[in-house]
């Protein structure tokens, strides 16, 4: 049977994971959780479908790219035998593959402490006692979302974002972190500042911060 033989259907659940049409050359997987996204992320990776052109994870979604409409009923046909399972975080030792330096004076940092419970000084040490681990980039060049941190840094987005955010500026929103690679709105909540960067085309890969990369940071 060829890719051109299996018909389009309409919206199906794989495993409590719902598949949509994303136009015509694409596929929406809607996930529960982070932790799900990065799973099918890797799954996807994997599993080399046929005519997949890129795989695109977010916060709870993953967007595969294909490489025309004929693909779209195949790869969906094999996602239905996809068996994906989120990783179990172990507590083995990791090692950081970058440490970030951070300045802990941001102004968002008092608030931060308030909506969390803890001190300022928690919030720091809450910080940079976890690895955090790259889930996905975007929203600028080099800007890495931040996963499995501390679950107590956990806060809402500022009701109203900043029409600028300083270059270096270090962040939380949810259960993210993140450092702005340049100067940009934003409504993350600030609480530091780094001089590390981000983003430079000079370097063989520009973007210091990539998927799957664990990262530190220290109170400088």
């Amino acid at each position: 049977m060829s890719v051109t033989d299996l018909p389009t259907e309409p919206p199906a659940e794989l495993d409590g994971h719902v598949v949509l049409d994303y136009g015509d050359q694409a596929l929406l997987v809607e996930c529960g959780s982070t932790a799900e996204v990065l799973a099918w992320a890797d799954a996807l990776r994997a599993a080399a479908l046929p005519g997949v052109l890129d795989i695109v994870p977010a916060a709870r979604t993953v967007l595969v790219k294909l490489d025309g409409p004929r693909y779209q009923g195949v790869v969906r046909h094999r996602l239905r035998k996809l068996r994906v399972v989120p990783e179990t975080p172990t507590s083995g030792p990791r090692r950081a593959d970058v440490v970030i330096d951070v300045v802990y004076d941001g102004p968002d940092l008092a608030e931060v402490a308030a909506l969390t419970g803890l001190t300022t000084a928690q919030v720091i040490n809450a910080h940079t006692a976890t690895l955090w681990r790259v889930g996905f980039t975007g929203f600028a060049p080099g800007f890495a979302y931040l996963v499995d941190g501390d679950a107590r840094l956990q806060v809402p987005r500022r009701s109203e974002p900043r029409t600028s955010v300083p270059a270096g500026a270090v962040a939380l929103a949810g259960e993210f972190s993140a450092i702005y690679p340049r100067q940009s709105p934003g409504g993350w909540r600030l609480i530091g500042r780094t001089d590390a960067v981000l983003w430079d085309l000079q370097r063989p890969d520009p973007a210091l911060l990539t998927r799957g990369m664990w990262v530190q940071f220290r109170a400088a």
